[in-house]
């Protein structure tokens, strides 16, 4: 975060620990305003990879699961990146800004992302640097989103991972009513003031509800190397292309799509106890041994905890599944806001 945007958020109310906004004194009513309201968030969290030059497309298309040649200014795209044995070490939201293509990701494993992509680059005329001190993220989220949006920036995006730009911003819309908003610093400030006389401000907590609500998992720390694309529905999620050439894991990947059945599968569900990233899942269907991890997990607003658990699909379907050991506490599955 950089250290005059945390300043201005202090100064906002803001409780920052270890780089990010945990909240804004208020947790419980601002999980509440979240599935209720219009809520803003700081999405510091979340970091930035940019890669520039001539070869820069090219160079991705080959290192990532989804096809980097139609990536166009107007419009985002998910993504994965994969080690050998097609399990993902990273994910992330690709969009375009004038010379660049940038990765949104979370800030815990951009560093090691980053490494590991600039490995790749050899003698191609690419460049990756952090770009996280370039753009303040933000998160808008509720009823009157888009109209809130276009009173602070002047336009919005037109449909589902759609962009639109402007001089110093661009968004990106992720739902009906959800968008990811960059700001050039300089204009942090005033945009934010503007988004704020219609939404609440939130933490990093409530905007991490709204993120496993919407059924899209993010590779956190704990889940790096632990799932094949499928299994994080990001094929469902049009993140991988199965009609372009070679990258890592791909014909893991491609053997998974079309030799069989996908046996793990990313479900919501909630559980009345705390759950995080990377807890083990049980089922009697397969004693003494998990049948799955939870990707992503957060407080719901009614206590307990809401979350994206995946798991094997028998499990799934035999319908008890626990948190952490066949005694504890039963998970409560909830549709997705997508059809698998």
């Amino acid at each position: 975060m950089q250290q005059g945007w945390g300043d201005f958020l202090k100064g906002q109310g803001a409780v920052i620990d270890q780089g990010k906004v945990a909240d804004f004194g208020a947790l419980h009513e601002e999980l509440h305003t979240a599935r209720d309201g219009l809520v803003v968030a700081d999405l510091s969290h979340f970091g930035l990879i940019a890669f520039n030059g001539e070869e820069a497309q090219d160079f991705l298309h080959k290192q990532v699961t989804n096809d980097m040649r139609s990536l166009a200014p107007e419009a985002a795209l998910f993504a994965g990146f994969c080690t050998a044995k097609g399990r993902m070490l990273a994910n992330f939201l690709v969009f375009k800004r004038d010379a660049d293509i940038l990765l949104m990701l979370p800030e815990a494993i951009r560093e090691a992302t980053q490494k590991r992509l600039a490995m790749f680059i050899l003698r191609a005329k690419v460049k990756a640097r952090d770009a996280g001190a370039e753009w303040v993220r933000l998160g808008l989220n509720g009823i009157g989103a888009r109209e809130t949006l276009v009173n602070a920036i002047g336009a919005a995006p037109d449909g589902m991972m759609a962009v639109v730009h402007t001089d110093t911003t661009f968004a990106v819309q992720l739902g009906d009513n959800r968008f990811d908003l960059f700001v050039a610093p300089d204009h942090a400030q005033t945009v934010w003031q503007a988004l704020v006389t219609e939404a609440r401000p939130v933490g990093a907590a409530a905007w991490d509800w709204l993120m496993v609500r919407s059924g899209v998992p993010i590779v956190e720390p704990a889940t790096q190397d632990q799932f094949v694309p499928q299994m994080a529905n990001m094929d469902t999620l049009h993140g991988v292309s199965f009609q372009k050439g070679c990258y890592p894991g791909q014909e893991i990947v491609a053997r998974t799509q079309y030799l069989g059945k996908v046996k793990r599968r990313t479900y919501l569900a909630h559980v009345e106890a705390e759950a995080k990233a990377g807890d083990e899942l049980y089922s009697p269907d397969l004693a003494g041994q998990a049948c799955g991890l939870v990707a992503n997990a957060a407080p719901a607003p009614g206590g307990g905890s809401d979350l994206l658990a995946v798991i094997l699909v028998a499990s799934f379907e035999a319908g008890d599944v626990r948190l952490k050991g066949l005694d504890g506490p039963r998970l409560a599955f909830e549709p997705l806001p997508y059809s698998l």
